[in-house]
C-alpha cells in the first residue's frame, strides 16, 4: 500500500511535469493566451492533486519525491526560450554592460553611446523585429532596429544585489549561449530554495510542505523559463527567516541582502521581528539589514554618474502605484468598495494595521507566519498585474503551510495571461483577485474551527505526529 501511495504521487507528478512542458514550449501568451490559460489550470490542478497524495506517502518517501519532482518540475522551464516576460533580456544586457566596466545605471540600452556592445540576439533588425515581444530603438534611415528588452528608452530599475548575479550570470556564461546561462541560473536557486526549505522544514517533522514551492507551476514558468531574478531574493529570504529567530544579526544581514536583490522582501520584515519587545532585539535586525544594503550599493554609487534607483520612480508611476491613472489594475478590489480618493489611505491603514498585529502577537519562533500575513495582505491590497511577483508568496506558503495563499499566485498568473485573452481583461483580474481573497477567509474560518480554546494555539503548530508507518497520524 505504501508503495502504491508513492507511485500514485509519482504519476501525478509525471503528468504535471509533461503538462508543463507543452504549456512552456507553445508561445500561447501571444498567440493564444486563452489556450495557455487552460493548460496553466490543468498544470494547477495536477499540482493539488500531487500535493494531497504526497500526505499519505511515508517520510522516509516524501523527501526523495518532493527532491526528485522539484528537479523535473523546474527542468521544464529549460524547454524553451523566455514565453511570457522579456526581462530574463534586460538582465543579460545588464551583466554585459558591467563586464564592460560601465554603470547599469548610466545608460538606457537604446543610448546611441552603448551601441558597440549591441549584438544580433539583444538587438536584431529587419525581419526578425516583426515579432510582438520586440521593441523599437532610434536607426538609420531605411533600416529597422528593435530590442528584446523591454522599455530600452529607460534605465535599470533592478537593486545592486541583483546587478551582481546579473554580472556573475555573465561571466560564467560561454559565448553564445544567449538565454540559457539565466534559465539554468534560475533553475539552480529555486532548486537551492527547495533544498533551504527541506532543512528548515524537518526540524518541524513537515517535510512535505516544501512540495507547495518545488512542484508549484509558477516556479518552472517564472524562475527558470522566464529567469526572473525575484528567485534569488526568495532564497535570501527563506534561509533568513529559518536562522532569524536565534541569530537575529545574521538574519538581520541575509534580509538586507534579500532587498537589495528584489525590494519585494522588505514586506518579510516585520515577520523577522514577530515578538520582538526590546529595541536592542529589533535593532539586531535591522541594522545589519540596513547595513548590507547600503555596503552593496556603495560600488555602484561610486561607480555611476546617475542614480542607482535608475527607473523606480518612474515605474511606480506607470503602474499607477502612485494612483495616477495608468494602464494597470492597481488596488482593484479596493476600488469596488471605496472611491478612488480613499483608496491610498486605506493602503495605508490596513498594512499598518497587520504589521502592528504581527509585531505585537507574532509568533517569534515561526517569522514566516507573520511574514506570509503582511505580504499576502499586500498582494490583496495591491493586486499587482505581474505573476512572477507572488514567487515570495509561495515560498512563505511552503514554510507555515497555509495552501489557502497559493490562490494569489493563481490570480497574478490569471491577471496576467488569461486577461489577454478578454477585452475587458481587467475585470478578469478583479475577478481572480476576489476568488483568492474569498479562499483566504474560508482557509482563516476553517483554521479557526480548530484552535484548542484552553491553549489558544492552533493544534498544527507543533510537528504532525507520525504513526509507526511514517504517516500522519
Amino acid at each position: 500500500m505504501t508503495n502504491g501511495r508513492t507511485f500514485h504521487t509519482g504519476i501525478l507528478l509525471a503528468a504535471q511535469t509533461a503538462f508543463l512542458v507543452v504549456a512552456v514550449r507553445k508561445d500561447g501568451y501571444h498567440l493564444d493566451p486563452a489556450w495557455l490559460s487552460w493548460w496553466y489550470v490543468a498544470c494547477w490542478l495536477l499540482f493539488a492533486a500531487a500535493v494531497c497524495s504526497l500526505r499519505k506517502v511515508p517520510v522516509r518517501h516524501a523527501v526523495a519525491l518532493v527532491l526528485a519532482g522539484g528537479i523535473a518540475v523546474a527542468a521544464t522551464g529549460l524547454a524553451a526560450p523566455p514565453r511570457t516576460s522579456t526581462d530574463s533580456y534586460r538582465y543579460a544586457w545588464d551583466g554585459r554592460v558591467q563586464a564592460a566596466g560601465i554603470s547599469p545605471y548610466d545608460h538606457a540600452p537604446a543610448d546611441p553611446e552603448l551601441t558597440r556592445l549591441r549584438d544580433s540576439w539583444l538587438f536584431p533588425t529587419g525581419a526578425a523585429c516583426a515579432h510582438p515581444d520586440r521593441a523599437w530603438i532610434p536607426a538609420p534611415a531605411g533600416h529597422t532596429h528593435c530590442t528584446r528588452i523591454n522599455r530600452p528608452q529607460v534605465h535599470t530599475i533592478y537593486p545592486s544585489v541583483a546587478e551582481t548575479y546579473f554580472l556573475l550570470v555573465h561571466a560564467l556564461a560561454p559565448d553564445g549561449a544567449r538565454h540559457k546561462p539565466l534559465q539554468i541560473g534560475g533553475a539552480l536557486l529555486s532548486l537551492s530554495v527547495t533544498a533551504a526549505l527541506l532543512l528548515v522544514l524537518r526540524r518541524r517533522g513537515i517535510v512535505r510542505w516544501a512540495a507547495y514551492w518545488a512542484w508549484c507551476p509558477a516556479v518552472p514558468v517564472e524562475a527558470v523559463n522566464n529567469a526572473h531574478a525575484d528567485v534569488l531574493g526568495v532564497l535570501l529570504a527563506v534561509v533568513a527567516l529559518g536562522v532569524v529567530a536565534r541569530r537575529r544579526i545574521t538574519g538581520g544581514a541575509l534580509l538586507g541582502a534579500a532587498v537589495a536583490t528584489k525590494l519585494l522582501p522588505a514586506l518579510v520584515l516585520p515577520g523577522a521581528l514577530s515578538g520582538v519587545r526590546r529595541v536592542r532585539d529589533a535593532a539586531a535586525v535591522l541594522l545589519p539589514a540596513a547595513a548590507v544594503v547600503a555596503v552593496v550599493y556603495l560600488p555602484y554609487e561610486l561607480l555611476s554618474k546617475g542614480s542607482v534607483f535608475g527607473y523606480l520612480g518612474g515605474y511606480v508611476k506607470e503602474e499607477g502605484y502612485d494612483d495616477t491613472p495608468s494602464s494597470s489594475n492597481r488596488y482593484a478590489l479596493l476600488r469596488l468598495v471605496l472611491p478612488d480618493s480613499w483608496v491610498l489611505p486605506a493602503v495605508a491603514v490596513g498594512m499598518l494595521a497587520v504589521v502592528w498585529h504581527v509585531l505585537r502577537h507574532g509568533d517569534r519562533e515561526r517569522p514566516w507566519a507573520g511574514a506570509l500575513l503582511v505580504t499576502g495582505t499586500a498582494f490583496l491590497l495591491l493586486t499587482p498585474g505581474y505573476s512572477w511577483y507572488a514567487l515570495l508568496l509561495v515560498a512563505l506558503v511552503a514554510l507555515d503551510g497555509r495552501w489557502e495563499w497559493l490562490g494569489i499566485a493563481m490570480a497574478g498568473a490569471a491577471t496576467y495571461v488569461t486577461g489577454r485573452a478578454f477585452d475587458d481583461w481587467r475585470t478578469v483580474g478583479t475577478t481572480a483577485y476576489a476568488i483568492a481573497a474569498a479562499a483566504v477567509l474560508t482557509g482563516w474560518a476553517l483554521r479557526r474551527t480548530r484552535w484548542t480554546p484552553t491553549r489558544g494555539k492552533r493544534k498544527s503548530a507543533s510537528p504532525i505526529p507520525l504513526d509507526s508507518a511514517g504517516h500522519e497520524a
